[in-house]
């Protein structure tokens, strides 16, 4: 009796596999897609919408989980999870474009949703001008301190420098603008003035901050409260055309660590961020300007934030960028360790994102991580 060896294949190289076994070399390149399965959740659909899609993934040999309801009419509306190859979601795709009920708009976001394009991870490195940041408040406040430490970025690799003259650390109270732009236009103007190229984010939730920021010569805007802290947030960043980070944070600083529950953690962020976007598109902010950013510690357990870490390419399908910010918060658990210790477990952390292909990591170590991702590439 023939002994059969089996093994499961953990390589998301399909195609390199293939052609390991002697695959048509001339078609692996198409082949790929139908051993790449993606699962997707599609929210509010109507019964006849729902009924149409079930009937057509499993059309194609696919398969579409809907409410039990739904057959009878008897559900108003219902969630559903759609899982397939690519290969079979392509077919989906196509099919549903000849469909009522609006159908041929979710065969386009589904086609949209299984295209990736590969890309390597851009570092933002941390440059707090504050007083009392989690991890190194005071140690740049000072403007040479502050202006050495971005040099010192810089040469390490950072892709990107977010600067911030506000502390957004749990239980941290707000900073006024004026406050604000006092210690980020020297360090702006001291980029200017030294023909530094690299792109800078301020870190601000102030409109008044983000303004004066952008003319002297920032070029995106990390709204820690997604536009919930200033209402004309949003009007800014369309006037300037510049980038904006969208957080989801649950509450404010001063309170948003006073027991965060989620009913539905991934569902409930990614809802909301959609509502941002939706938001900030209603305000003439082009979507090609917007990342998003889930919100690692801003209202979130350590079970929450770690959730958030292993199912961040959820947040994909959002259609805009995604960044992790992880470096050195509390999820680590280690609060008395120094910080050359934290980095090292954050790049623990951070070494799946970069592997999984994450489009932006904010760190306060740019150098080890800069050195990893040399290592890998």
């Amino acid at each position: 009796m023939q002994e059969y060896i089996i093994k499961e294949i953990s390589n998301t190289n399909i195609e390199q596999e293939l052609t390991k076994i002697g695959f048509d070399s001339s078609y692996t390149h198409r082949a790929k897609d139908k051993f790449i399965y993606k699962n997707f959740k599609i929210y509010d659909l109507t019964p006849a919408q729902a009924n149409i899609l079930k009937q057509i993934a499993l059309s194609v040999g696919a398969d579409c989980g809907t409410h039990r309801e739904v057959i009878t009419g008897k559900a108003e509306k219902s969630d559903c999870i759609l899982g397939g190859s690519i290969s079979q979601l392509e077919k989906i795709s196509q099919k549903l474009s000849h469909q009522p009920f609006g159908l041929k708009f979710l065969g386009e976001k589904i086609l949209n949703c299984i295209c990736d394009t590969p890309h390597q991870t851009k570092i933002i490195g941390i440059l707090n001008i504050t007083t009392n940041s989690f991890s190194d408040g005071g140690e740049f406040y000072d403007f040479k301190a502050s202006v050495k430490h971005l040099t010192q970025l810089i040469k390490d690799g950072a892709d990107i420098i977010d600067i911030g003259a506000e502390s957004t650390k749990p239980y941290s109270s707000p900073v006024s603008p004026d406050k604000q732009l006092e210690k980020l236009l020297p360090v702006l103007n001291y980029i200017k003035e030294n023909n530094i190229e690299i792109p800078i984010s301020i870190d601000t939730r102030s409109s008044v901050v983000a303004e004066e920021c952008i003319k002297a010569g920032a070029v995106i805007i990390n709204d820690v409260s997604g536009f919930d802290y200033d209402t004309n947030m949003a009007n800014i960043v369309s006037k300037h055309g510049v980038r904006v980070i969208i957080q989801h944070s649950k509450g404010e600083p001063e309170n948003m660590q006073n027991n965060p529950v989620y009913d539905s953690l991934i569902d409930e962020i990614y809802l909301s961020l959609n509502n941002k976007i939706n938001y900030a598109i209603s305000n003439d902010i082009k979507k090609e300007n917007i990342i998003v950013d889930p919100g690692i510690g801003f209202g979130k357990t350590k079970e929450d934030n770690f959730e958030i870490i292993n199912r961040w390419k959820e947040f994909k399908t959002l259609g805009c960028p995604v960044l992790i910010g992880l470096s050195r918060k509390s999820l680590l658990s280690i609060p008395n360790a120094a910080n050359e210790e934290k980095d090292l477990y954050t790049l623990a952390l951070n070494s799946n994102l970069i592997q999984e292909g994450i489009d932006y990591i904010r760190v306060h170590n740019v150098k080890i991580h800069k050195t990893f991702q040399n290592i890998i590439l």
